[in-house]
Parts: C-alpha cells; structure tokens; sequence
C-alpha cells in the first residue's frame, strides 16, 4: 500500500476516542486500556510532532533498541521459579494480568515454551544422525516445553520474579490437561501434556490461552489416504514417540489455563491444526468469537463463533474462502461432502486440515498472528511466507467483517502491507496495537536463511521489532526499533496495563550452533556465556510518548 493511503486504510482516532474500553478487554487484545481515559487534541499534536528514529538493520549479537527504549532481563532459561521447578525454553508468547486491576505493577505473567535446543536441554546432538537418544534426555526436553506462570512485581523501575509465590509453577509435556469435548479422543477424556506452545491469548474471564503449533515434531502425525486409511508419520525432529506412545490426535490445540492453581483444557471446538494464536473477542451478548491461524504453508484461517454465552465448546468452527469472502461452517451435520469423508464432527475437528480443503477453503502463506484493531475493529492478520510458492517476504491483512460484526459470515479483505525491501520488514510474525493504536510488528527469518550472502534475506540482516505510527509525518511508516541477537527472533509482545512496559520474549539466540564452546551467540551475556532465551521488560520514554502517557499514568 502506498503509505499516504495508510489513515484511511487502517483507520485514523479522533480526539476523545482513543480507545474503546469494552471492545479490548472482551476480544483479549494485547493491551489493557484504562477505562474512562480519551485522547486531547494537544496530546494528538505532540503525538503527530515525534520524530522516531529507526535503527539500521544489524548483525551484532545483542538486544539492540532506538534512542528513548531500554530493557532488562526479567527470567531466563534455567532461573529457578521456586524450589521445585525452573523456567522453561525457547519463550514465546507471554501474557500479562494484574492480581488487582487498580494496581498495574503486580501480577502473573504467563509464558510459552515452544520447542528445545537438545544441544542445550538434553545434551543430544541432533545434527549427529549416529547418537543414541535416551529417555532422560526425552525427560529433559517434556520438562522444558508447555509454558511458565510467575508472579512478576515492578520494583523501583524495573520489573522482579517473585521467588517462590504460590502461584508460580509449570506447565510441561507432562502435565495431564483434559479435553473440553463430550466425546473421547483417541479413547481418552485427557492428554498427557502440552507442546509446540507458540502464541496464545487471553479470555474475558482472565485465563490464558496457550496454542500447540508444529505438535507432529514430537509424536508424529497421523496421515490418511485418498482411500481413508490411516498411517503413522514419524516425527522429523524429537522422536518422543521412541519412549512415549501417546497419540498425536491429543495435540495440535488450544489450551486454556487458569492462572489462579495452574488447572487447564483442551479446546476441541477450536479445531486440531497448527494454531499460532487464538484471539477472542466478546459480543455483547457475551459469546465469543475466535479467530486462529494454521502456520504452515497451503493452510487456512478460522473463526469460531460460540452459541453459549463465555463458551469455547458449544458453537460452530469456520473457515475462510477468502477468494469469496465467505466464512465456511466445518460443520458434519450441514455438509454433505465433510459426511462422506468423516465420521462425525468429532473427526472433523480432528482433522480440520482436511475437512477445510474438501470445503474449497483458501490455502494461506502461513496465517500467524492475527490482531483486533482497537480503534477500527478490523481484524489484521500475519501472513509470513510460503517459500515453494516464491513467497519469501510475506504479508500483513487487513479483513473487514461485514457490518463490522464479528459473527458475521461474509467478509472483505485487502492487503495492508507486503513484505520486502520496500517496506523494510521480511516475514512478519507476531503484531500487537498499544494504547494509542499504533502497529508493533515482530519478523521471523529462520536462523538458517538471515545473514547469508545470497538473498532474499541478506539486507534485513537479524530479526527485529518494528512500529507502525498511527499519526504524525511518520504515519503508515514501518519503523525499526528493535534488533535480536543473532539466530533469534523477538516474540510475544505484550503491554502492561498502563503502557509503560512492553514485555518480549528473545527466543532461540545461538540456535545454529554446533559446538557448545563456540555458540553463533552468547546473549544474554551472563556467567556461563551459553545463549539463553529471556523474557526482558522495555521501558523508557519512547515506549511512554507512543503510548501518549503525558496523560495516562
């Protein structure tokens, strides 16, 4: 899109309506307005006058951030969270929730594990086809996936673990979750963990939702045949099924936990596939409407819209015809063609991938995060690339839902921004709106394919956080002001209540390492210099004029 067609197209906040309260706290967006709070006319004029500075692409191995932000390390990998358990790897997704709303300082952070580093985890070197796994080291990796609750307080300025709360626990490949269905799966009312946890939400009623995504790394998938006869695929990276037989039709959903004894489910009505996010948002007859992205190549995108006030079981899953615009019902009794091939809504669910194709569903360039503007409501959606289809940059969407309701059928949709060298980003991953609407944007380049000298990925060198300014000269502009260490990406942006921190996950750092002594990266840069994934805090005054704070404290 040209950019002076970017007001218009995202949709501009007049003075006095900066936010709709409501509207944030159903749909579980990644901000946390403060009711009663509208925007002035001189605080719009001194938002239109800054001048952000974007940083240059970079390869040093840091957490590099423009003028005005700066960060510090909340947990890392291996920190221990009380006397028992230790902090996950690879953190993805995090989540915020105060214990008091009255007071934004105090509260429990959830966070995802998504997947392992052997090399680091297990001390298996997968790169060596000739060495033996053993079940402690398969142990070693369930422990260290699923996903982290801590209660996390700001002290003087900067944001604490508090050690051994009552509420801080795991979350593992181990832990029992029940399935939120009326029928078994594969025989079986419960599963035997989490994994693959990659992004997530957050629910009107204040649990957190956690997405399994590349589940079949683990236990493999099951594949069926043109004839509908099913195989065992085995996994391409973990080979748990070597020691663990555990179906892999118990994973690839969305996990609802609740922050308060740590209890879970699965969210069968959700659909099984491999979910990046799950964003919610709340009718005002208090249904819900979530949105979900399969993050593979020649996938889809859904919608499920419930028939039960605060429910995610009873209602209808669809999926989008984006060539007509249409929602498609993945429903077994209402679709002759999905009663051919399934045996009933159960196995339709099962295999949402499948059922979506014979309904003519669109296949996507990767569908990741998927975001509710605060201010015009349309749904932005990731597309981060598919490379078999000369796809390499990616692409952010904007869909309208027709009459602007959330549960309507038909939509329009048209591309925000495309990715590549014009626009400054490649392969847009996760995206988040503050407090004054602005667009955060963080990229995903393989650690494989950024800093090689062939393109298309040389120039934008690691990954980075961007911003979209709503107003000002700088309007529409994609704005580097963040830069990962090397071979990581930055995921799970999420803002405090009241705007001043912007908690990020720096996830995989060094993941193409070979040599333990001679790590492709040493952050964070603590005593035993072995890269760490970290959940860090960025504050400063950048982070507080974007958010408009000389009003809002």
């Amino acid at each position: 899109m040209d950019r002076r067609k970017f007001i218009s197209f995202l949709g501009k906040a007049s003075a006095g309506a900066l936010i709709t309260p409501p509207f944030l706290i159903g749909c579980g967006s990644t901000t946390t307005p403060i009711a009663g709070e509208n925007v002035s006319n001189s605080q719009l004029n001194r938002l239109k006058n800054l001048k952000l500075e974007s940083i240059p692409a970079s390869k040093v191995d840091d957490l590099i951030l423009t003028n005005g932000m700066n960060y510090h390390t909340i947990i890392k990998w291996g920190d221990a969270i009380n006397d028992k358990d230790t902090f996950g790897y690879n953190n993805d997704f995090t989540c915020f929730i105060p214990l008091d709303k009255t007071n934004p300082k105090d509260g429990l952070l959830w966070v995802n594990h998504e997947y392992v580093n052997p090399l680091y985890v297990s001390g298996y070197n997968y790169r060596n086809p000739n060495t033996l796994r053993t079940k402690e080291q398969i142990d070693k990796e369930m422990y260290n996936v699923g996903g982290s609750i801590i209660r996390i307080k700001e002290v003087n300025g900067k944001w604490e673990m508090v050690f051994n709360d009552p509420y801080n626990r795991r979350i593992t490949a181990k832990t029992p979750i029940v399935f939120n269905w009326d029928y078994p799966i594969c025989g079986k009312d419960s599963a035997i963990g989490t994994l693959a946890n990659c992004s997530g939400g957050i629910t009107p009623w204040n649990t957190f939702l956690s997405c399994e995504e590349n589940y079949d790394d683990f236990y493999g998938e099951t594949v069926y045949t043109e004839n509908n006869k099913s195989y065992h695929k085995k996994s391409k990276y973990y080979q748990w099924e070597d020691f663990y037989q555990y179906p892999p039709e118990h994973y690839g959903w969305v996990v609802e936990i609740n922050p308060k004894d740590g209890t879970a489910q699965k969210h069968i009505a959700l659909g099984r596939f491999a979910h990046e996010c799950c964003t919610l948002y709340e009718l005002d007859d208090k249904r819900i409407v979530a949105y979900t992205g399969d993050d593979a190549n020649d996938e889809h995108l859904y919608k499920f819209v419930s028939s039960k006030p605060s429910s995610l079981k009873e209602g209808t899953l669809y999926v989008a015809d984006m060539v007509n615009g249409k929602w498609l019902p993945l429903d077994w009794q209402k679709q002759p063609l999905l009663k051919k091939r399934f045996k009933d809504q159960t196995e339709v669910l099962i295999r949402a991938r499948e059922a979506s194709k014979v309904l003519g569903a669109t296949q996507l360039n990767r569908p990741e995060d998927i975001e509710i503007d605060p201010i015009s409501g349309n749904v932005f959606v990731t597309f981060t690339n598919n490379k078999p289809k000369n796809d390499y940059h990616g692409s952010i969407v904007k869909i309208q839902e027709d009459n602007n309701e959330f549960d309507s059928l038909s939509f329009t949709y048209s591309t925000y921004k495309a990715g590549g060298e014009k626009n400054g980003f490649s392969c847009p991953d996760n995206l988040s709106f503050d407090l004054a609407g602005n667009l955060w944007i963080t990229s995903d380049m393989s650690g494989s394919s950024m800093n090689k000298d062939d393109k298309p990925y040389k120039n934008f060198k690691n990954n980075s956080l961007f911003v979209v300014p709503r107003y000002g000269s700088q309007e529409g502009k994609v704005i580097r002001v963040a830069s990962a260490p090397r071979d990581a990406e930055l995921t799970g942006p999420w803002f405090s209540p009241n705007g001043k921190t912007l908690f990020l996950s720096v996830q995989h750092p060094g993941e193409q390492t070979e040599d333990k002594d001679n790590p492709t990266s040493k952050w964070p840069f603590d005593e035993d210099t072995i890269p760490k994934p970290a959940v860090v805090a960025i504050t400063g005054d950048f982070i507080e004029k974007m958010n408009m704070l000389d009003k809002i404290v």
